[in-house]
């Protein structure tokens, strides 16, 4: 399930389980910050991002899965895939033909390549384009249509 946190939501976030400063995320009104959580459980976030509407495309500016759905024993395999999925999916939603953009960590490059079929677009920064949005968001959203 993912949900879009206010501003106020904070305290669910504990600073020290997570790399990033969620905190700015949702203290910046120009950010719009969702988690990840299950149906069983929602109280447990398993991953979170925080995108920027561009107007023709959403950007994403920070992802992060939590840190037990990291590495070979992680608990849940897919948390960034599927939260990126869900950003393809807004961007369809919104008339921006499933186009994302993000600034990739240089060794993380090929890794989006290959698992989110993401393009360089210069330097680091990389897109989504409408053809593997709909394969992304078709694989975690089984009822999603276009």
């Amino acid at each position: 399930m993912i949900v879009k946190l206010k501003p106020t939501d904070g305290k669910e976030i504990k600073k020290g389980e997570w790399t990033f400063n969620w905190q700015n995320e949702l203290k910046d009104k120009t950010k719009q910050v969702y988690k990840l959580t299950t149906l069983s459980n929602p109280s447990i976030i398993h991953g979170l991002i925080s995108l920027t509407d561009k107007g023709d495309h959403i950007f994403i500016d920070l992802i992060e899965s939590a840190k037990f759905n990291k590495g070979k024993n992680k608990l849940y395999r897919g948390v960034a895939g599927n939260l990126v999925a869900f950003v393809c999916k807004r961007a369809f939603e919104l008339n921006y033909e499933g186009v994302v953009s993000f600034i990739a960590k240089t060794q993380l490059v090929s890794h989006y390549e290959q698992t989110l079929g993401a393009k360089l677009f210069g330097g680091n920064r990389m897109f989504i384009d409408t053809n593997e949005a709909v394969i992304l968001t078709t694989k975690y959203f089984k009822d999603f249509k276009l």
